[in-house]
């Protein structure tokens, strides 16, 4: 593990390279494990969770599993509850990093909105959860979705943007 993070709590399992970068604050909940051995991408690549601000927050919550090649970026909030297992390259933000409005594209502060993953979510392959987007609880995701709006608890979604395929 790398970090140049100035606020890092918790002591997760490191199986797989993670770099953590930023000026704000990571929490690592118990029984966290970042990597897994037996998998894709395992030699190529690493986990990269950045707190761009003093006032972001990134919480991961206990028994998460976090597959390879990973990135979660807040400039505000992401919390990660409990139980939630993610495949390989997921991809979550909480903002857009830039305005689409061409004439401030590069102002530094982009609009931002807490992200949120409730407790026993499965979250699968080449998964992109976009800003503001809270995932209920005992809900999992499809591989290759893009989240864009917030899921209900215990459902079945995924596609591009991602649907709800089924009730549990």
């Amino acid at each position: 593990m790398l970090s140049d993070c100035q606020s890092v709590s918790g002591k997760p399992e490191i199986a797989y390279p993670i770099l953590l970068k930023g000026q704000g604050k990571i929490v690592f909940g118990d029984k966290v494990k970042v990597g897994v051995e037996l998998s894709p991408g395992f030699y190529s690549g690493y986990g990269y969770i950045e707190v761009r601000n003093p006032e972001s927050v990134i919480e991961i919550g206990n028994n998460v599993r976090l597959n390879n090649g990973f990135s979660i970026v807040a400039l505000q909030k992401i919390i990660i509850g409990d139980n939630v297992l993610i495949g390989l390259n997921l991809s979550v933000s909480d903002s857009d990093f830039h305005h689409l409005n061409s004439s401030e594209r590069f102002h530094p502060n982009p609009p931002s909105e807490e992200v949120k993953i409730g407790n026993n979510v499965f979250i699968g392959t080449d998964v992109t959860i976009l800003k503001g987007v809270t995932i209920g609880d005992n809900s999992v995701i499809g591989s290759n979705s893009v989240v864009t709006k917030s899921v209900p608890e215990n459902v079945v979604v995924a596609g591009n943007p991602a649907r709800i395929i089924r009730e549990l």
